[in-house]
């Protein structure tokens, strides 16, 4: 069944909702940015752009210069959040302690959750951010957006918050890092109005349920997740809203046993496609592979000489249940002994496949 939402979506169109001009989204050049000093010494915090990877500073810097020169005017909170945001975290470093406090309940009115009230315990020193609320937007269903879409959000949160934002947090939602507590309400209003989005989960309730891709484009997904995702985000509005549990409580639903949003390690009741029937075997693809007509895993390891490949070692070797065997040329498995790891069919997906009596195991508890 293909997945449907339950009432109309209006079709956003970016150029509808811009705040921001395209010479504003672009106002600097790299060589201003190779110039650009924020108005606070953060050695500490530079130490951390010198490295092979990626620097969230370096991100922040651009943010900083970008927020400077679109000037006070275009913006609802202070334009210089960020480099008070990187001053209080280089005086962090120094004090080896963080300098956040958390100043009670905050939030949006007939919600409990999705605001998470933060303070800055040096206003006088960092008054941009002497209010630093998080906000969390429920994501749609394995994460599908347009560019119409994120476009929008994105000027919203640059114009009502500090543009600084996570896509997404490691359970789920996308996280809006920073605003003053005046700006909740109409960020609310922008969000639920305007852009059909909802806020997210956060203290003692029901968090944002979340799901993989599903069967919109894996074939190895065992249920359609994005409807059971749908389905139980609706039904639970209440308890997603409404904080009333002694602790946090966590739906995340995998189309297959290869988990990847993670169900078995951050939630308290997975929900993980399987199937009770054999896995289905190609033993001419077998074949392919052991004489290296076929790569291995997909190719995904195509940027190294791994050597041939070698099914005892790769695949039959490293079954949990060792319940693989070659016999006469051919795969052999006892799918009594199966506990759906899914290793043999990542490294062989040409050849195995799940079997088609699929279904959902459902595992509750820490």
């Amino acid at each position: 069944m293909a997945f449907e939402p339950k009432e109309p979506q209006k079709e956003l169109k970016y150029d509808e909702l811009r705040i921001y001009s395209d010479e504003e989204l672009n106002n600097y050049t790299e060589e201003e940015l190779k110039n650009f000093k924020i108005k606070h010494d953060i050695p500490l915090c530079e130490e951390l752009e010198s490295g092979p990877w990626p620097s969230f500073v370096a991100d922040a810097k651009r943010g900083a210069l970008h927020r400077r020169k679109l000037g006070q005017d275009r913006l609802m909170i202070h334009q210089d959040v960020i480099e008070d945001l990187l001053g209080q975290l280089e005086l962090s470093f120094k004090d080896g302690e963080g300098h956040w406090k958390h100043g009670g309940i905050v939030g949006v009115f007939g919600y409990g959750g999705g605001v998470i009230g933060r303070y800055s315990d040096l206003p006088e020193k960092f008054p941009s951010i002497a209010h630093f609320h998080t906000m969390r937007v429920n994501q749609p269903a394995s994460k599908f957006y347009n560019t119409d879409y994120l476009r929008t959000l994105c000027d919203l949160w640059e114009f009502r918050g500090s543009s600084m934002m996570n896509m997404h947090g490691s359970t789920g939602d996308i996280i809006f890092l920073g605003t003053f507590t005046e700006q909740l309400e109409p960020i609310f209003y922008e969000l639920t109005h305007v852009l059909q989005q909802d806020l997210g989960g956060s203290g003692s309730n029901l968090r944002s349920p979340s799901c993989c891709i599903g069967k919109a484009r894996c074939e190895w997904s065992c249920y359609d997740t994005q409807d059971m995702c749908y389905e139980l985000t609706t039904y639970y509005q209440d308890e997603l809203h409404r904080p009333a549990f002694p602790y946090k409580f966590k739906f995340k639903f995998d189309g297959c046993p290869n988990c990847c949003v993670a169900s078995i390690a951050r939630a308290d009741m997975s929900f993980i496609g399987t199937w009770r029937d054999e896995i289905r075997i190609d033993q001419e693809a077998v074949q392919a592979y052991i004489n290296g007509e076929i790569a291995p895993n997909g190719n995904a390891h195509a940027g190294k000489d791994w050597g041939k490949f070698d099914i005892q070692k790769e695949v039959i070797d490293l079954c949990p249940t060792k319940c693989m065997w070659m016999e006469d040329g051919k795969l052999m498995i006892n799918n009594k002994e199966c506990t759906r790891c899914m290793h043999c069919i990542n490294v062989m997906p040409q050849a195995l496949w799940p079997g088609k009596e699929t279904g959902v195991s459902i595992l509750l508890g820490a």
